[in-house]
């Protein structure tokens, strides 16, 4: 009896803990959320990020408080001879990764992840792993083992500054690590990435996989005919979760033509990010 009372005492003392602890966080993410992007936030995502400009400002507003969040919570470490992690690099991997967030209310902040590595430019493997790697970012590499970005399932994310820089810079060419890791880490809140990330309901999962199979399939045979030309990237025919990576990187940076092309799958990523970055291309043409 003694035990059990005991026992009991434990389990009610850490239910009072987690019951404190997720208040206050609570608390402090409503703050951070309610706090305006500083003067130098805003003028260098003006400078260094593209899409920045074309968001509507209740949309820029919403983000800034995603990013006092993202920054809070979330640790950066310096790899690969980089010198130190900046001001500027830290703000430009949070507002490319909270902009996947703005219309995500229901899935966190990245729930699973804890850390991100940066690298200060396109890295090789060295085929040592502390942790399995489930996403392995290298478009445009024969040999496979220089990479721009990883995304793994136990909670970090790895990118390259230079590839950081290049997908803020150049927001048309359906091409940014940051966009393809972090939909990586959407997909993988339920631990695994299937190309399936939660969805707002049940009932939407039938019609996600109808679409995003047929779609997925067609990419597969376009990159085996030569005179294709598609508009996602080849690499998002390696898997179902490559593909969703992919469709993610052309939904936020070639939305009108993702759109007119293939406008069920612009749908269902639409439906899914709770946005329509077509429409702010359009506002700004």
């Amino acid at each position: 009896m003694k035990i059990t009372l005991a026992l009991l005492g434990i389990l009610l003392l850490f239910a009072v803990f987690q019951i404190v602890r997720l208040t206050r966080r609570a608390v402090r993410r409503k703050r951070l959320l309610a706090t305006p992007l500083p003067l130098e936030w805003i003028e260098a995502l003006e400078k260094r990020f593209e899409i920045f400009r074309e968001l509507p400002e209740p949309l820029r507003e919403k983000l800034g408080g995603l990013m006092h969040v993202f920054l809070d919570e979330k640790r950066f470490e310096a790899c690969g001879g980089l010198k130190e992690i900046t001001d500027e690099m830290r703000v430009l991997v949070a507002a490319q990764a909270c902009l996947l967030l703005l219309g995500l209310d229901k899935h966190g902040f990245f729930r699973r992840l804890k850390s991100i590595l940066i690298y200060p430019e396109a890295y090789r493997d060295r085929g040592v792993r502390r942790f399995d790697v489930s996403e392995i970012f290298d478009h445009g590499n024969e040999e496979g083992d220089v990479r721009f970005g990883e995304s793994w399932d136990t909670g970090s994310v790895v990118l390259s500054w230079q590839s950081i820089k290049n997908g803020a810079l150049h927001a048309d060419d359906g091409m940014n690590v940051i966009y393809h890791e972090f939909a990586h880490q959407l997909d993988q809140v339920d631990g695994s990435a299937d190309g399936a990330p939660r969805l707002p309901n049940h009932a939407g999962y039938a019609e996600w996989a109808r679409i995003f199979q047929r779609e997925y399939e067609a990419l597969v045979e376009a990159v085996d005919d030569p005179s294709a030309d598609p508009l996602l990237d080849p690499y998002g025919a390696t898997d179902p979760a490559e593909f969703f990576a992919v469709a993610t990187e052309t939904f936020f940076e070639m939305p009108e033509d993702l759109k007119k092309e293939h406008p069920e799958l612009y749908d269902q990523l639409a439906g899914f990010y709770g946005l329509d970055p077509a429409d702010w291309s359009a506002r700004n043409k």
